[in-house]
């Protein structure tokens, strides 16, 4: 379909989620699939049918390299339970802004770049705001039930390595380089995911994200 449609379809659907908080929508996805283009692409259609919009990501939430590598900077195991910071991620913005919250959050805590902490001040969220949160593994076991929208962005890996291979030079140095890095460490670690969370089953839309000008919405029976 069409990305214009696409877009407009997708927040029809998150604007039909109320909640008594800010609606939390997980875009989840392997790396590279679309995520964020696809986040920063909802916040137009949300804004013009009168909804506030907080942007965030799981980039924010990394956890320091000591941590993220503990098990070897190629293990694929590694990538999938300790590259981020769900402690915080939960105490600091999914917590706040659902049942009960007091809307006080934090988008990040941390720049991997820069492998430092990063303190932002905290601020406050209306009722009506919608948190478009784009990142890998957002839909793991304890994590799922905090979305009050469920996203998966469904690509296939030969498609993100080679847009990896583009994207990823100035972090790995070359194409060959990154290619490398993605068939040892990231590809293994999300297909773990995909094998033990199996995020497809529990997202409320999956969006075929293989050629953005042409995806596809798959819409599921779950429980938003």
């Amino acid at each position: 379909m069409e990305r214009e449609a696409l877009l407009e379809e997708l927040g029809d659907a998150i604007c039909r989620v109320e909640r008594p908080h800010p609606v939390r929508v997980a875009i989840d996805g392997v790396g590279v699939a679309g995520k964020t283009i696809l986040a920063d692409e909802l916040v137009e259609p949300l804004r013009r049918r009168g909804r506030s919009v907080i942007r965030a990501s799981i980039d924010g939430f990394h956890n320091p390299k000591d941590v993220r590598y503990r098990r070897g900077p190629g293990s694929p195991e590694g990538y999938y339970r300790d590259s981020f910071d769900y402690e915080a991620l939960v105490a600091l913005i999914l917590e706040p802004l659902g049942p009960g919250g007091d809307r006080r959050y934090r988008p990040a805590v941390f720049d991997f770049r820069t492998e430092s902490r990063v303190e932002l001040e905290e601020r406050v969220a209306d009722a009506g705001n919608v948190l478009l949160f784009d990142g890998i593994f957002l839909l793991r076991p304890e994590l799922r039930d905090r979305w009050d929208f469920r996203i998966f962005v469904d690509t296939s890996f030969d498609v993100t390595v080679a847009r990896a291979e583009t994207r990823d030079i100035p972090l790995f140095g070359s194409a060959s380089a990154v290619r490398e890095r993605y068939l040892e460490r990231y590809v293994p670690g999300e297909r773990l995911y995909l094998a033990r969370a199996r995020p497809g089953d529990h997202a409320d839309v999956i969006v075929g994200n293989d050629d953005p000008l042409d995806a596809t919405l798959r819409w599921r029976n779950v429980n938003a």
